[in-house]
C-alpha cells in the first residue's frame, strides 16, 4: 500500500492543461491616474472649446463654452460642479481662456474677432482689443509679463498687444491659414509659438522685428505635416510639442527644430494637449512631467516623453476637445463636444485642506483623540484584527481549509475504482484526466479498469469515445483506450449496452469506435 503521508500531499488533484490567468500589471503610474475621482459637470449647452487653470492657489479653472466663460472651484466644499461665476459678455462663441500670471485678469477670444480682458473677481470687462477681421481662436498671456498678450485668428495674423493702452505693438506675418493655437515660452517672455492649419508651427521673438514697420519676424519654423490643432512648450523651454491629425510630435528647438518623438496612438484628430507635473504626493514618481493629449476618438493619453512611451490611457463616452491639468497636480479637467466637463480630483493632504478652509472662511479642527482601550473591554482583545502588515513584519496566516471534490475524498481513502467512476460521472474531461494521471502515479489505473463493473466500464468507454481524438488528451487516452478494449473484450461482447460504443478488435487489430 502506498505511503499515506506522501499521497495526502497531492490533494486536491489539479488539471495541468488549464491555462493560468494573469492579473494585469498595476504600476505606480497606473494607480496614480486611477486615484482621480471623476465628476461630471453638465448643462453647458455647447462644446467646451478651451480650459485654463489659474497659476495662483486655489487654482480655479476657466472653461469657454457657447457665448459664456465659466469659472469653477474644484474643491468647493458644497458644490464643486457648479460654476462660482459666469461671464456672458460675448456676442458669439468664446475661445481660448487665459489667466494672467497673478490670476487677477482673464483674457479670451471669440467668434466676433475681439480679444476681451476681464477682472476675475468682479467679472468686469476692462479691455477690448480690436484688430482681427476673423474669429480669434488664440489669446494667451506670457509666463510672467502682466502688461502684454498675443493673439491669433482665422485671418492668419498673429498680434502682440499692449493691454493697458489697447494697442497692437506688432503684427507677425507668415502663416497662410487659420491660426488656431499657441503657447508662451516657460523660460522667456519674449518667445512664443503658434500653430496653423498651413501645417507649420512658427516660433516668434518679439525682440526681432523690422524697426518702424510694426512687423515681426519668425525665429524658427517646423512642419508638422498636418493641420496643427494645438501647440505647447515643454517645461525646459527647449522642446516643443505639437498636435495635428492623429499625431503628436516633439521638436528640439535648441537643435534647430529636429523632431525627437512622434506618437500615433490616436485613431482620430488630436484636439488638445497640455503638460502636467504628476505624482507630487506619490513617492518615487515625484517631480516628473507628462504630456497629456485628448482626441475626437474619446481617449485621454499620458506620455512620459523622457522615456518616449505611453504610461496611461483612458476612454470617455464623447469626443474630447480640451484638456487641462492644475499646477498642484490635484485636478484634471477634460472638455467634450457635447457640453460635458469631466473633472477628476485627488485627495489633498490635511495641511493643504486646512489652508484651503481658512481661505474660504472655514477653520480646520483636529479630530478628537480616540479613547485608549482597557483590558476589560471586548474590543481590547480584538484590537489589530484589521491592521495591515507593515514592512519588515512577518505575517502568519492560518492554513485555509481545502474543499475536496468527491473523487479527491475517495482517492484519500484509497478507493481508486470509486474515485475514477466519480470523476467520470461529473463529465469534466480535465478532472478525469487529472485523476487518471494520479492513478498512473500510484500504478492503479489498469487495476481499476479490470475490476470495474458494467456501469463503470460503460462510463469509461463513453468518455474514451468522446475525448480520445481531442488533441489535448490524445497522447494519454489513445494507448489507454486500446488496452481497455483488449483487456475487457469479453465483457464488451456480453453486454448489449456496450456493443454500440465500440467495435471489438480481432487478433491484435486496433480498436475502432462507432
Amino acid at each position: 500500500m502506498a505511503d499515506e503521508s506522501h499521497v495526502a500531499k497531492t490533494f486536491p488533484t489539479k488539471p495541468r492543461l488549464k491555462p493560468s490567468s494573469k492579473k494585469p500589471n498595476r504600476t505606480p503610474e497606473f494607480k496614480y491616474w486611477k486615484s482621480f475621482k471623476t465628476q461630471e459637470i453638465s448643462g453647458l449647452v455647447s462644446s467646451v472649446t478651451s480650459i485654463d487653470f489659474s497659476p495662483q492657489p486655489p487654482h480655479h479653472f476657466a472653461a469657454t463654452h457657447s457665448v459664456s466663460l465659466s469659472l469653477f472651484n474644484p474643491y468647493h466644499p458644497f458644490s464643486p460642479t457648479e460654476p462660482i461665476s459666469t461671464i456672458s459678455a460675448f456676442k458669439d462663441i468664446a475661445y481660448s481662456a487665459s489667466f494672467r500670471s497673478d490670476g487677477k485678469l482673464l483674457a479670451a477670444g471669440g467668434e466676433s474677432g475681439i480679444v476681451q480682458v476681464f477682472e476675475t473677481k468682479s467679472r468686469t470687462r476692462l479691455r477690448q482689443l480690436k484688430g482681427h477681421s476673423r474669429p480669434v481662436r488664440l489669446a494667451k498671456y506670457p509666463r510672467i509679463d502682466r502688461l502684454h498678450l498675443f493673439s491669433g485668428g482665422d485671418d492668419a495674423l498673429v498680434k502682440h498687444w499692449d493691454v493697458a493702452t489697447e494697442t497692437c505693438l506688432c503684427d507677425f506675418l507668415g502663416h497662410k491659414d487659420y491660426v488656431r493655437s499657441g503657447s508662451p515660452s516657460p523660460v522667456d517672455d519674449n518667445l512664443f509659438a503658434t500653430g496653423s492649419y498651413d501645417h507649420t508651427v512658427r516660433v516668434w521673438d518679439i525682440r526681432v522685428s523690422n524697426s518702424g514697420s510694426g512687423l515681426g519676424s519668425c525665429a524658427m519654423v517646423v512642419n508638422h505635416g498636418k493641420p496643427v490643432e494645438d501647440v505647447v512648450f515643454l517645461p525646459s523651454g527647449g522642446l516643443l510639442a505639437t498636435a495635428g491629425g492623429n499625431v503628436v510630435k516633439i521638436w528640439d528647438l535648441i537643435g534647430g527644430g529636429k523632431r525627437v518623438y512622434s506618437m500615433e496612438s490616436h485613431n482620430k484628430t488630436v484636439t488638445s494637449i497640455c503638460v502636467g507635473k504628476v505624482g507630487r504626493h506619490s513617492g518615487e514618481e515625484s517631480d516628473q512631467y507628462r504630456l497629456m493629449s485628448v482626441s475626437l476618438d474619446g481617449y485621454l493619453k499620458a506620455v512620459d516623453y523622457s522615456k518616449q512611451k505611453i504610461t496611461f490611457s483612458m476612454r470617455f463616452p464623447a469626443p474630447l476637445l480640451s484638456v487641462g491639468f492644475s499646477p498642484d497636480c490635484l485636478t484634471r479637467v477634460i472638455g467634450t463636444s457635447n457640453g460635458i466637463i469631466y473633472m477628476g480630483t485627488r485627495k489633498k493632504d490635511r495641511v493643504e485642506e486646512a489652508a484651503e478652509d481658512d481661505f474660504i472662511g472655514f477653520h480646520y479642527r483636529e479630530e478628537p483623540r480616540k479613547r485608549a482601550l482597557r483590558p476589560p473591554s471586548f474590543r481590547y482583545f480584538h484590537r489589530g484584527q484589521s491592521e495591515k502588515p507593515r514592512e519588515g513584519e512577518y505575517l502568519i496566516l492560518r492554513p485555509k481549509k481545502v474543499k475536496l471534490a468527491e473523487h479527491d475524498k475517495l482517492l484519500k481513502k484509497f478507493r481508486h475504482k470509486d474515485a475514477l467512476v466519480a470523476a467520470l460521472r461529473k463529465k469534466d474531461p480535465e478532472h478525469v484526466v487529472a485523476v487518471m494521471e494520479e492513478l498512473i502515479a500510484r500504478k492503479m489505473l489498469f487495476k481499476c479498469v479490470l475490476n470495474s463493473d458494467s456501469e463503470g466500464l460503460e462510463l469509461l468507454l463513453a468518455f474514451l469515445q468522446r475525448y480520445t481524438t481531442v488533441p489535448r488528451y490524445g497522447s494519454l487516452l489513445m494507448p489507454f483506450a486500446n488496452k481497455v478494449i483488449q483487456s475487457r473484450a469479453q465483457d464488451i461482447r456480453a453486454f448489449d449496452a456496450l456493443k454500440g460504443d465500440v467495435e471489438v478488435p480481432k487478433n491484435g487489430e486496433g480498436a475502432r469506435y462507432n
